[in-house]
């Protein structure tokens, strides 16, 4: 019971972590490792229960979705999955031992990405044009670094938008969490069938992650954006910290 409470409550401050400013993988992930869930299920799980709240966050941005092209955004959302499935496969084929291992640089790169995001989208959208606008060559590593390992995806993913042209903020936050709904569905359906996800917790933690989720709005107003970032990052480096820890512990 003692786990479920701590995976519930993880769910709601990583929902409502996405909502405001994204990084919530840096409290979902390790609290159900900390629970006992390995490594590669848990990294699964993750994913799976940030879907709702991908859901919520698109639907939200339905509007501005629509402007986008039907038969572009249909495109984007087959390469994204293409990409993810190759990503969760991946993720499938791997030994808990290996990702183990992987664990910690990757959130320690997810943690950079998050902390920099603004100056990576400033950056990106300097070299507007630098890569084939809403393409599949671009699209589809991304989609493939998000289906092996979700954290930072949202900020990858603004990045390339801003280097494919975009400047409508509220449209790119559509088709991020658009895509990231996409992807988390194919993994959903390749963690399934390889027995990947750990499904009670998972259950859990969707719950309190459309609960943040719903409460993003109403917090944010009270929060400072640029506190709320160093405090995630604070976080994000101290779980860094603690899997390298337990890697050489």
């Amino acid at each position: 019971m003692a786990d479920l409470i701590l995976i519930f409550v993880a769910g709601i401050v990583g929902g409502l972590l996405n909502a405001i400013a994204g990084g919530g993988t840096f409290i979902t992930f390790p609290a159900l490792v900390f629970t006992g869930v390995p490594e590669i299920a848990a990294n699964a799980t993750s994913t799976v229960a940030a879907m709702p709240g991908y859901l919520a966050a698109a639907i939200g941005f339905r509007r501005d979705i629509a402007e986008i092209e039907r038969p572009l955004l249909l495109r984007l959302t087959g390469w994204t999955m293409f990409g993810g499935a190759i990503g969760s496969l991946l993720l499938l084929i791997s030994s808990n031992a290996a990702f183990a291992v992987l664990v910690p640089f990757l959130l320690l790169g997810a943690t950079v990405v998050f902390l920099k995001g603004p100056q990576i989208r400033e950056w990106a959208a300097q070299r507007r044009g630098a890569v084939t606008a809403f393409g599949a060559g671009s699209m589809v590593p991304v989609a493939i670094y998000g289906g092996f390992f979700n954290g930072g995806l949202g900020i990858v993913l603004l990045a390339l938008f801003a280097m494919w042209g975009m400047t409508n903020l509220h449209a790119m936050n559509g088709l991020k969490s658009w895509l990231s709904f996409a992807l988390s569905v194919v993994s959903l359906v390749i963690f399934a069938s390889g027995g990947k996800i750990v499904w009670v917790p998972a259950l859990v933690m969707s719950a309190g992650t459309i609960i943040g989720g719903l409460a993003g709005a109403p917090v944010s107003r009270g929060i400072p954006v640029q506190t709320l970032r160093m405090l995630i990052a604070v976080v994000g480096f101290g779980m860094t910290a603690v899997f390298f820890w337990r890697l050489v512990a």
